[in-house]
């Protein structure tokens, strides 16, 4: 099977197309034949060396934390052949191979069925950069979001960023505010009906923030951006409010005015997966899965690549920061369309 690997850390040339043997299911797993797959920063983040992950023990390693796909042969009762599935599991891409190949041997417990109505490519966009599971768990379970309050996600070209304003919608907030870095993602972002965005190009984000709230800040922050916007984000908050850091694609240092934080007596939590018990994540994977059978989330997807040109699609997705980019997925050479279209082609696709 074909497989995107890194032998060694690095730039985007380490993520190689390389062939390797098909996985065997083993008693309580399932083989499955990936369709979609996710990238997100993090994985862009472990390739590159700039995770404590990144160790030499850690390599050869099959990158990709989640992705879709489709059951080819079972040895647990709880799924058949035919079925497709939502893949993912800890540390997938990390500390144990992941995704990014033709064929996953899993274990049935980690497996969730993918709703009829939702195409493979979206069904990889839902878990890609997990967006809305972080938005979900730091607005619920750090910052004790309450209905009415009001949110600010930064970068809604982002996962965390649009998938937050998302969940912070369906959770009641009385607004959900994100950013964009140029006026043209803005002004997509509204026609996409996100109506409640900065453009940075144009405004400062503390002066958008007290614009839309009628100078009385934000209640939350959930920032996957950090670095310069840090410190913009803290004089942002209400009095009382709390900032969630969840991520730093815009950079690891921050410069900060430690008035902000005394004098409106700021909460600033950071967030990890490592923070929450499994049973916590399982029962808000439950919960956001709800919220899309119901159409009150809406994945999106940028563009597609051919699984050779992986390298591309990471640089793709880090340097040139697309609406809606966080994901991307590969249709293996031997698909079958198992009653859903599929574009077959001579290899798999990636799509950021």
């Amino acid at each position: 099977m074909k497989a995107i690997q890194y032998r060694a850390y690095g730039g985007y040339q380490e993520n190689r197309v390389v062939e390797l043997d098909c996985p065997q299911p083993k008693d309580g797993e399932v083989l499955v034949e990936m369709r979609a797959v996710g990238i997100n920063p993090l994985d862009n983040t472990f390739r590159s060396g700039h995770i404590y992950l990144s160790t030499p023990e850690n390599l050869p390693r099959i990158g990709g934390q989640s992705g879709v796909g489709v059951v080819l042969e079972t040895r647990s009762a709880d799924f058949k052949a035919g079925d497709r599935v939502f893949i993912q599991g800890p540390g997938w891409g990390l500390v144990t191979d992941g995704t990014w190949r033709e064929y996953v041997a899993a274990p049935a417990g980690g497996l969730v069925r993918v709703p009829a109505d939702l195409d493979d490519d979206h069904a990889a966009g839902y878990l890609a950069g997990a967006g809305y599971l972080t938005g979900y768990l730091a607005l619920t379970q750090l910052a004790k979001f309450k209905p009415g309050q009001t949110v600010l996600a930064p970068a809604i070209g982002s996962a965390v960023g649009m998938e937050t304003v998302q969940i912070a919608r369906r959770l009641g907030a009385s607004l959900a505010i994100s950013t964009a870095s140029k006026t043209a993602k803005a002004e997509q972002a509204r026609k996409d009906g996100y109506e409640h965005v900065i453009d940075l190009s144009r405004e400062s984000l503390k002066d958008g923030v007290l614009r839309i709230t009628g100078g009385k800040g934000v209640d939350i922050v959930v920032d996957g951006v950090s670095g310069k916007l840090t410190g913009q984000a803290l004089a942002s908050l209400a009095f009382g409010g709390t900032i969630v850091v969840a991520g730093y694609a815009g950079g690891r240092e921050a410069e900060v005015n430690v008035t902000d934080i005394i004098w409106k007596a700021a909460t600033i939590r950071g967030f990890t997966f490592r923070l929450f018990a499994p049973e916590i994540i399982a029962s808000a994977d439950e919960t956001i899965l709800g919220y899309l059978k119901e159409g009150a989330l809406k994945p999106k997807i940028g563009k597609v690549f051919p699984l050779s040109e992986a390298a591309d699609a990471v640089r793709y997705l880090i340097e040139d920061r697309p609406m809606g980019g966080w994901s991307c997925g590969f249709v293996a050479e031997n698909a079958r369309t198992l009653g859903t279209p599929m574009h077959l082609r001579s290899a798999s696709r990636v799509l950021a």
